[in-house]
């Protein structure tokens, strides 16, 4: 008899809680989400709608194109020494348009080789960048 008694307590003390917790649900499809925003430089340019829409088994060629984009970022800040948004930032073309060219017909492996290369490059490039980019709080 305790036992019973103490389970239904548990319960009885437990379904306000579960009811407060649980999310609400509607009927409206409306998309309410807020446009992301980062701890630095908010206005980045979009990423081309590709790579969102990538099938989950050639997730690899947006990773590439990923590595691509910051270690080409790195490399001009690196040379001008100057670590602003648009620098840090640029827009997609410019590295969409090499691997597009260059790299879309790699093989699987194969990008993961040229992944390691510029994963490697960029490690290589890391210390300079961030002191470049720690100065205007950019890193």
């Amino acid at each position: 008899m305790r036992k019973i008694t103490l389970a239904a307590a548990v319960v009885m003390l437990a379904a306000p809680l579960a009811a407060q917790t649980s999310p609400q649900v509607t009927n409206d499809l409306t998309v309410t989400m807020t446009p992301q925003q980062y701890r630095i430089c908010s206005d980045r340019p979009a990423r081309p709608t590709w790579m969102d829409e990538v099938h989950p088994r050639e997730a690899y060629k947006a990773n590439t194109v990923m590595e691509l984009y910051e270690i080409r970022a790195w490399q001009t800040i690196a040379a001008s020494g100057d670590c602003g948004c648009d620098v840090r930032f640029p827009a997609w073309d410019t590295s969409n348009n090499e691997y597009q060219q260059g790299y879309s017909g790699l093989t699987q492996a194969e990008h993961s080789a040229l992944r390691r290369e510029l994963i490697e490059n960029r490690k290589q490039l890391e210390p300079t960048v961030r002191e470049i980019c720690e100065a205007p709080g950019n890193w």
